[in-house]
């Protein structure tokens, strides 16, 4: 029993008459007529089941008293938090009527019931309490039952005491998640920032970093509370910094050593903060990643003192060990995935032709898992006699042996293009090639169709053929007016390269304006919809262009059928520009100066076109974020390009990194990157990403004369 001094509340034999409205269980449990309950009054309480109940109220730990055999309940405050809206209702009453059909829960009365039965005491180790079924988020906790005999010795009741360990199965739930998040991430930057959202979110963190080694030194991402985050920024590469090596860096040790390091209270970033965040994280944990091609480390911080338990270190230690695992995969992924990229991309131009009225953009997407070359292919050449030749194919399959083909049949297209441009002849000596290829490696399913055309940059006339390929889209420019309009253009069909066809030419003009369009057949090609369909989407979706500009035209053609494709896309885009246009470049060094520089080049060169000056600003407002985008993310020098004609604005930032598309994401105004997406969604007519032999392009299109 407790005594009645000040530092502890007197035993319910002792309190005064008081009423409920004062607080507390102890005082409902004083207030409440118990004398209509098989307990009586309180003041003929069993001695040894009053000192029960007195040391239930006093205690800090949730405990439950259930006593007779109605299992009258009484409680105190830390339980009364369990039961949440059922308190204080369920004060003295039987447990059945107290706690409803929860009561009938495996787990709940019937353990109860058998303690009380047999007097055998049960721990019941992280199970799940729902006392609110259709409530919150259900509970864990761990529950021990023991009974309570009266002076006697006689089992009048059973005690229930529960540590709650929800916050603890939260982790272990959190950490199957993180496990089948990792599954999914591919690249480094997708390890990272799974792992970082798991941390802050599962540990309620006020830091966390992920280093990982790029062969020389480390280099980490952070971060930390309240940072504004939104999906444009999730989906943008993260920022990466240099760790600042040292026995003072407790990244770079872990990394080092592969031994975690706990600090529960201190200073540990204190001689390498970076800036007041760091400097006021106090407790640290520092757990490394190893495999055999990463080395690495994770860290998470507490603005407070935090005591590292065992089972909390073991967690850690798990995650970091499946994060390690998942980084191992990554790399060899980026590997992999970059010798293939670079092997299919080194096969297609890296600079297409310039000509004076004519405008040609290409676009290749990677299909399948982007993980292996593929034999879609495009080219675009000068001829001897001035004229321009065109051609987009297909070799079957997405393996190095179908780049390899791919690459044979591009190379012998250019030979024989140089020696006799007409088109039935060139496919003949290819048809020629494929059979021999197909003979040599004994295999006769290899498949290859191309379309081919050569233009005449005098009048614009093209000559065609197709070997087995979908036909091109010609989108003709609105006359006097008149919307645009598109259709596919009627090519004499041909065999597939290696059968022995014989082919035949089509011919067309591109008047000014008008736009020829030649595609792979993973731009239309769906599972589950005919070829048909695919063929009128690409047709309608040229047709509503905003403009007929190629690289405006590649990147439609890439999202005009609804659905995903396995196969590559390959697009290549023709315009017959209406009148000439003026270009400049610009190389940007890789340094905080890059963007104000590009401003005013920028400024200074539309000005002196006459370009109008809602559109200017529109125009280096985008472009200042697109090469902030590439300077920071990609981390290599950028190249802004931007060609005028009488129609559009057409502005362009390459960089030569390695962080692939952009994706599609409205970004809010107050996003801490990544806002330059959203700006550009609103402020151009059209805008896209084309990768490129290295690194990719994001480009925006503004027209002039906007209706």
């Amino acid at each position: 029993m407790v005594g009645s001094g000040a530092a502890h509340p007197p035993a319910i034999s002792t309190l005064p008459v008081q009423s409920a409205a004062a607080g507390g269980c102890a005082a409902l449990v004083h207030a409440l007529d118990w004398s209509s309950t098989p307990l009586g009054p309180i003041d003929r309480w069993d001695p040894a089941v009053r000192a029960a109940v007195d040391l239930l109220l006093e205690s800090p730990v949730s405990m439950m008293l259930v006593h007779g055999d109605d299992f009258r309940v009484i409680y105190n405050d830390a339980y009364a938090v369990v039961l949440g809206d059922l308190h204080p209702a369920a004060l003295g009453r039987p447990a059945a009527t107290a706690f409803g059909e929860a009561w009938d829960q495996p787990g709940m009365g019937d353990v109860i019931a058998r303690v009380f039965r047999t007097g055998q005491p049960v721990l019941e180790p992280e199970s799940q309490v729902s006392l609110r079924p259709g409530g919150s988020d259900p509970a864990f906790y761990t529950r021990g039952h023991s009974v309570v005999r009266d002076s006697r010795g006689t089992i009048t009741g059973v005690l229930t005491v529960a540590a709650e360990t929800t916050q603890v199965i939260h982790r272990l739930q959190s950490l199957g998640e993180l496990t089948a998040r990792l599954a999914g991430a591919l690249t480094i930057d997708d390890v990272t920032r799974v792992v970082l959202g798991y941390a802050m979110a599962s540990f309620d963190l006020d830091h966390c970093a992920l280093a990982v080694d790029d062969g020389q030194s480390y280099r980490f991402v952070r971060r930390i509370r309240g940072e504004m985050l939104d999906e444009a920024d999730e989906r943008l590469p993260p920022v990466w910094r240099r760790v600042n090596p040292g026995p003072d860096a407790p990244l770079a040790v872990a990394a080092e050593t592969g031994r975690a390091s706990f600090v529960a209270d201190g200073e540990p970033l204190r001689a390498v903060a970076q800036d007041r965040h760091e400097r006021h994280v106090r407790s640290l944990a520092a757990l490394p990643l190893r495999t055999p091609s990463v080395r690495g480390a994770l860290t998470m911080g507490f603005r407070r003192a935090h005591a590292w338990l065992p089972a909390e270190r073991a967690l850690l230690r798990a995650a970091a060990e499946l994060v390690a695992q998942a980084a191992e995969r990554a790399r060899r992924f980026e590997a992999q995935h970059g010798t293939a990229q670079l092997l299919q991309r080194s096969m297609l131009p890296e600079h297409l032709p310039e000509l004076d009225t004519f405008r040609i953009a290409a676009r290749y997407d990677v299909g399948v898992d982007g993980n292996a070359a593929g034999g879609d292919f495009y080219d675009a050449f000068r001829l001897a006699d001035g004229r321009l030749a065109m051609v987009l194919g297909d070799v079957a399959g997405h393996d190095v042996r179908a780049a390899a083909v791919m690459g044979q049949v591009r190379a012998a297209l250019r030979a024989l293009a140089l020696t006799d441009p007409a088109p039935p002849s060139v496919l003949a000596g290819l048809d020629r090639l494929v059979t021999s290829l197909g003979a040599e490696s004994r295999n006769e399913e290899i498949f290859v169709t191309v379309v081919y055309g050569v233009l005449d940059p005098t009048d614009g006339s093209i000559t065609l053929s197709s070997a087995g390929h979908p036909p091109p889209v010609l989108r003709r420019a609105g006359r006097g007016g008149e919307r645009a309009t598109a259709e596919l253009v009627k090519v004499p069909p041909g065999a597939p390269l290696g059968l022995g066809g014989r082919w035949q030419t089509g011919a067309l003009t591109l008047e000014p304006g008008d736009t020829i369009l030649m595609y792979s057949d993973g731009v239309v090609e769906r599972r589950d919809r005919p070829l048909n369909a695919g063929l009128d989407a690409l047709v309608a979706a040229a047709a509503g262009s905003a403009s007929g500009d190629p690289r405006n035209m590649c990147s439609l053609a890439t999202a005009a059928v609804e659905g995903t494709t396995d196969d590559d896309v390959a697009v290549l885009a023709v315009e017959h520009a209406l009148a000439m246009s003026r270009s400049a470049t610009m190389q940007v060094a890789a340094e905080p100066t890059g963007p104000s520089r590009v401003r005013q080049w920028m400024t200074t060169r539309l000005r002196e076109w006459q370009v109008p000056e809602p559109v200017i600003g529109a125009a280096i407002l985008c472009t200042s974020e697109l090469t902030t985008n590439a300077l920071l993310h990609a981390g290599t020098p950028a190249q802004v390009h931007i060609d005028l004609n009488a129609e559009r604005l057409l502005v362009s930032v390459a960089d030569t990194g390695t962080r692939g598309s952009v994706i599609r994401a409205r970004a809010d105004a107050m996003a801490s990157r990544g806002r330059g997406l959203g700006l550009i969604e609103e402020l151009s007519d059209s805008w896209g990403t084309d990768p490129t032999v290295r690194g990719s392009t994001v480009w925006f299109e503004m027209l002039l004369n906007r209706q």
